[in-house]
C-alpha cells in the first residue's frame, strides 16, 4: 500500500494511535510561529519540496 504521509496520520489518529503534533511552515515566520505554538524545548523541521 502505498499512502501519503497525512493520510498515514489519519489512518493512525481512526484508531487511536498517538502521533507527534505537527504544523505546516512556509515561510520562516510560520516556522516560528509553529515552534511557539507546539511550546517544546526542540523542534525537527522536515524540509518537504515538490520537483
Amino acid at each position: 500500500m502505498k499512502i501519503h504521509e497525512f493520510q498515514a496520520k489519519q489512518l493512525l489518529g481512526k484508531f487511536g494511535i498517538p502521533k507527534p503534533e505537527s504544523l505546516v511552515a512556509a515561510t520562516p515566520e510560520e516556522a516560528a510561529a509553529a515552534f511557539d505554538k507546539l511550546g517544546g524545548p526542540v523542534a525537527v523541521v522536515k524540509a518537504q519540496i515538490h520537483a
